[in-house]
């Protein structure tokens, strides 16, 4: 069973900066691709960022040059700094694992709790 854990969220003034971190715990699976989605109130669910390997990411076009997605291969985690924060940056923001389930040989996508991110202007 593969769990992710979020933290990290919380209420910034627009221009402030944050930083996520999601934690992948369980045993007999290895992670391809990590990433960060985010949902805002009567919208749907975004990616915002994902990174496949140890450097080979992808940003949603409103994110470039302002939000950064790295990886911890040792730690399993996956964090997005998040700096010049906006008032429409404000949503919940799920991490998502796609994961090869080594027992079954088959990949299973798992996703975190999610972790809500408030950007007041």
């Amino acid at each position: 069973q593969v769990q992710l854990v979020e933290s990290g969220g919380g209420l910034v003034q627009a221009g402030g900066s944050l930083r996520l971190s999601c934690t992948a715990s369980g045993s007999g699976f290895v992670i391809n691709t990590m990433g960060w989605y985010r949902q805002a109130p009567g919208k749907q669910r975004e990616l915002v960022a994902d990174i496949a390997g140890r450097d080979t990411t992808n940003y949603a076009d409103s994110v470039k040059g302002r939000f950064t997605i790295s990886r911890d291969y040792n730690k399993n985690t996956v964090y997005l700094q998040m700096n010049s924060l906006k008032p429409e940056d404000t949503a919940v923001y799920y991490c998502n694992a796609n994961t090869l389930i080594l027992r079954l040989y088959r990949n299973l996508e798992v996703w975190g709790q999610g972790t809500l991110v408030t950007v007041s202007s």
